[in-house]
């Protein structure tokens, strides 16, 4: 049995939604899509300076360095991905992209060397060498990136802690550094949480009070499909920790076979489940969900996003990779960590937000365009457990116009200004799946909720891509 047919049907479904989320805004209104976004500078001057940072007080901090021969990877990502090429799907090992594009072992012990130098210390080495994890107390920080750090109060956002001036990397082998500020901390991307408390009639699953669960996602989606993901894994970008109990309950309370599930733990996290458990349950049980015969789920947990994302291209034992949480700043290491991923196969599903388009502005990485980014519908099904009936936008769901990136060359046969999209600028969503809060789930240590948002839609169809790529090996 194959999945092409409902692989058709939700890629009609996304490009519907991606055209219908936001068709009373005009083209030349792209700016306003930033709005959302934190800059930090601009926050710093409308803030009052309280005093310095706690000297005590450290930063873990990731060092970007730039990749070799940039030329060349473009394009080869670009004959990777065309039929016609004879390198289509031919894809890299991490030691692979290492030799061809990785930085030099040189110019890495180099930057290492000047860190220390300046008192910081090295807690990870990344075997791509793209990236290098340190840490430092503030007047390590301050010497080492010619700042001086401050406490700051904002009347809206409340005190945070900041760079008062640029950073400079004192080394020129080096591209960005990312984590010098308290107000770029990852957050769930507003997922929408409600009780189960009694029944809702406008909700059509099959699990407690008539909410979607277990195998109402498969009957709508991929209906007599027998393929569940065998063989494959799927990688969770996580910045929380979650109770294990809670993984047991779901699939019981969906008559489903547990999935294996595997921490990766980082940048000191001790694994202990925090306020945003509910995400990180979320998320594994929705690929689960979709994709049941999976090998296993990597859950990969810790503070600072590229030090994940590169340990998940290194690691390289995910195809397919989900993501429901946002930040604030683009970065051009995270950007160079999401063409590794291209080069080595490994699909990245983004959560584009539950805050409605244009509202709160496109988050980081929501509009990278090496990244699929997942919008949200309202699904309506035939019946407890039954098939796909109707779908339609959802109004929550993510969008807008990146302010930082061109328009891809997969978006630009697409009519983007006659349903209000920008011809110049990277649109987004991509693609979607439901995204309503019509979902049961247990979390916080055996509380049953009612959730939605496109936090669920992405790791849907991360397992979705299980899949296709099951039925590819």
């Amino acid at each position: 049995m194959n999945v092409t047919n409902p692989l058709r049907r939700i890629a009609v479904v996304a490009f519907a939604v991606l055209l219908l989320l936001c068709p009373q805004v005009r083209a030349q209104d792209a700016p306003l899509a930033g709005a959302g976004r934190v800059n930090v500078r601009q926050m710093v001057m409308e803030s009052r300076v309280l005093h310095a940072a706690p000297r005590e007080q450290r930063l873990k901090l990731s060092i970007g360095l730039p990749l070799r021969n940039p030329a060349e990877l473009d394009s080869l990502l670009a004959a990777l991905n065309d039929p016609a090429s004879p390198l289509f799907h031919r894809y890299l090992t991490p030691d692979e992209f290492t030799t061809r594009f990785g930085p030099t072992a040189e110019d890495y012990e180099a930057v290492v060397h000047t860190l220390e130098a300046q008192g910081m210390t090295v807690t990870e080495r990344h075997a791509n060498r793209a990236v290098l994890s340190v840490e430092g107390a503030m007047p390590e920080v301050e010497q080492a990136f010619h700042v001086k750090m401050m406490s700051y109060r904002h009347p809206v956002h409340g005190e945070f802690v900041a760079p008062d001036r640029t950073p400079m990397l004192p080394s020129e082998k080096m591209l960005a550094v990312d984590g010098l500020d308290t107000l770029s901390t990852p957050r769930p991307m507003d997922m929408k949480v409600a009780s189960v408390g009694q029944t809702n009639p406008l909700v059509t699953g099959s699990g407690p009070g008539g909410y979607l669960i277990g195998k109402d996602f498969r009957a709508a989606y991929a209906p007599a499909v027998t393929l569940t993901g065998s063989g494959q894994t799927v990688a969770l970008l996580e910045f929380d920790g979650f109770f294990a109990g809670d993984v047991t309950k779901n699939f019981a309370a969906a008559g489903l076979p547990a999935v294996p599930v595997q921490t990766v733990l980082l940048d000191g996290l001790t694994g202990s489940a925090g306020s945003d458990n509910i995400e990180v349950i979320l998320d594994i049980m929705m690929a689960a969900y979709m994709a049941p015969g999976v090998q296993k789920l990597m859950v990969y947990e810790g503070s600072n996003p590229n030090d994940i994302l590169n340990r998940i291209a290194t690691d390289n034992l995910a195809q397919q990779i989900s993501s429901s949480w946002g930040w604030d700043g683009a970065s051009a290491t995270t950007d160079q960590i999401f063409k590794q991923y291209i080069a080595q196969g490994q699909s990245f599903f983004q959560a584009s937000g539950d805050s409605g388009a244009y509202t709160n502005g496109v988050m980081t990485p929501s509009d990278d365009p090496n990244v699929t980014v997942v919008g949200g519908t309202s699904l309506t099904t035939q019946g407890a457990g039954g098939a796909w009936l109707s779908e339609k936008a959802w109004s929550g769901s993510g969008g807008g116009v990146s302010t930082t990136y061109a328009i891809p060359s997969y978006q630009t046969g697409v009519a983007m200004a006659a349903k209000g999209g920008s011809t110049k600028m990277r649109n987004i969503p991509d693609v979607a799946l439901t995204a309503d809060i019509e979902m049961y789930l247990v979390c916080n240590n055996g509380q049953a909720i009612s959730v939605g948002g496109t936090s669920a839609a992405a790791p849907l169809w991360a397992g979705f891509m299980a899949l296709v790529n099951q039925q590819g090996a």
